[in-house]
Parts: C-alpha cells; sequence; structure tokens
C-alpha cells in the first residue's frame, strides 16, 4: 500500500462522524479478533487452557497475584 493511500485513508478516518466510527471500529473488531477468538475456543473446548486455568485461580485464592 502507498503512502498515499495511507494518507487518503487517514482523511476519510478523520472525516467519519462518531456513529461511524463506531461502525469502523465494530468492523475492524471483527476482521481482526476471529482467529484469536477461534483459536482460544478450540483450545478451551479441548480442554488445553484447564491447567493453567486451574493453576490461576488457586494462584488468586491464595493471593499470589497482583492488580495490573
Amino acid at each position: 500500500m502507498s503512502s498515499r493511500t495511507v494518507q487518503e485513508i487517514e482523511r476519510a478516518i478523520g472525516a467519519l462522524t462518531p456513529q461511524e466510527l463506531e461502525e469502523l471500529y465494530a468492523w475492524l473488531d471483527q476482521q481482526l479478533a476471529p482467529p484469536i477468538d477461534t483459536r482460544v475456543q478450540s483450545d478451551l473446548a479441548a480442554g488445553r487452557l484447564d491447567k493453567a486455568i486451574q493453576r490461576a485461580l488457586e494462584d488468586e485464592k491464595n493471593g499470589r497475584v497482583q492488580p495490573l
């Protein structure tokens, strides 16, 4: 993508209304999120995260976590 195209996109985004920006964010979220979500859902369904989740819950219960 050329820098000219990027500049055109930036200008177009800058001209969007708040509602249009929300629609753009929602669209981008749909475009970018599914591969990660799909992988996490698959790992959860297969039980590959069970031990990590249990360990995290135990750490929280025993006070071995700090707030971010």
